[in-house]
C-alpha cells in the first residue's frame, strides 16, 4: 500500500476578489472560522441522521419542503415542514429530536401542523431568500441555516455528497440574511470550483491540498470538509500569500508564507 499526499488543486478565481491581506489573520479569526466550520458539520450530521428518521415515517408528498436544524444546550432539534403561502408562519409537520447520541433521533409528528411564527420561520425564509440568489453548479446541493450577531442568520449552500466515498469541495457560498430572514446583507462566495477528495483504495492518505486565491483565509467550508470526509486527514491550504493547515479537529493552524513553504518543497 502506498502512501502519499493527496494533492487537490483548487484555483477559486472570481473577479470579486477580497482585499489583499498585509498580515495573515489572527489566531481570534482562525478560531472564528474553525467554530463556524464545527458547526456547519453538526448542523450537517444532524439533519442527516434526522432526514433519515422522518423518512422512515413515510411523510406525505408535499408536506414537508423544507428542513431545519437548531441546537439547544447540547442537543439538536431538527424540523420539517413548509412556510405557508404568505410566508408568515412555518408551519412544523415532523419535529425530530436528538436522542441518545448524535445518530439517534426521535420523530413526533404533528397532526395538524405546528405554526411557527419565530426561529423556525425566520430561518426558513432566510434560506429561501439565500436560495433565490445562489448560483451553483449543476449539482445537488445541501442547505445550513446557523445563528449570527444580532439575532441574523448564515446560510450555507454547500454541494452535497452525491457518491460513497467522495466529498465535494467548492462552488459553495455563504450569505448573512437579516433576524426576519427576509434581506441579503452580505454575500460571500467561499470557493469558485469544484473538487472531489476520492483517494484511491490502495493509498494512505496523509493529508489533502488546495490553492485559493479568493482571500488569504481558509473558509467556514474548509473546515467542514475535513471535518465531514472519510479518511480523517488534514488539509493544507495554500493562499496567495499564506499556506495553513487544517487539523483533523477543525483547529486551524497559520504555517508560513507561500514563499516559504516553495523553498520548503525545493530542499
Amino acid at each position: 500500500m502506498k502512501t502519499t499526499v493527496l494533492t487537490l488543486i483548487l484555483l477559486l478565481l472570481t473577479s470579486s476578489a477580497f482585499a489583499q491581506r498585509t498580515s495573515p489573520p489572527s489566531k481570534v479569526e482562525l478560531a472564528q472560522i474553525t467554530e463556524r466550520g464545527r458547526r456547519l458539520a453538526e448542523y450537517d450530521v444532524a439533519a442527516w441522521y434526522a432526514s433519515d428518521a422522518v423518512v422512515a415515517t413515510k411523510p406525505n408528498e408535499g408536506s414537508v419542503t423544507r428542513y431545519v436544524a437548531r441546537k439547544t444546550g447540547d442537543s439538536w432539534i431538527v424540523v420539517f415542514g413548509r412556510l405557508n403561502e404568505t410566508r408568515d408562519k412555518f408551519l412544523v409537520v415532523y419535529e425530530a429530536s436528538q436522542a441518545g447520541n448524535p445518530k439517534e433521533f426521535t420523530v413526533k409528528k404533528n397532526d395538524p401542523a405546528k405554526e411557527d411564527t419565530n426561529f423556525f420561520l425566520f430561518a426558513a425564509r432566510a434560506i429561501e431568500t439565500s436560495l433565490a440568489d445562489f448560483e451553483g453548479a449543476a449539482r445537488a446541493y445541501n442547505v445550513a441555516v446557523l445563528p449570527a450577531d444580532s439575532n441574523q442568520f448564515y446560510v450555507y449552500a454547500v454541494p452535497a455528497q452525491t457518491k460513497t466515498g467522495v466529498f465535494p469541495l467548492g462552488s459553495d457560498a455563504r450569505y448573512l440574511v437579516s433576524a426576519d430572514g427576509s434581506k441579503i446583507i452580505e454575500k460571500r462566495q467561499l470557493h469558485k470550483s469544484i473538487i472531489e477528495f476520492a483517494p484511491a483504495a490502495n493509498d494512505k492518505v496523509q493529508a489533502g491540498f488546495h490553492t485559493a486565491v479568493i482571500d488569504d483565509a481558509p473558509e467556514d467550508t474548509d473546515v467542514f470538509h475535513v471535518l465531514s470526509r472519510r479518511p480523517l486527514v488534514p488539509e493544507l491550504i495554500a493562499t496567495k500569500q499564506y499556506v495553513f493547515q487544517v487539523e483533523t479537529d477543525g483547529t486551524i493552524n497559520y504555517l508560513m508564507t507561500v514563499d516559504e513553504f516553495k523553498k520548503s518543497r525545493r530542499n
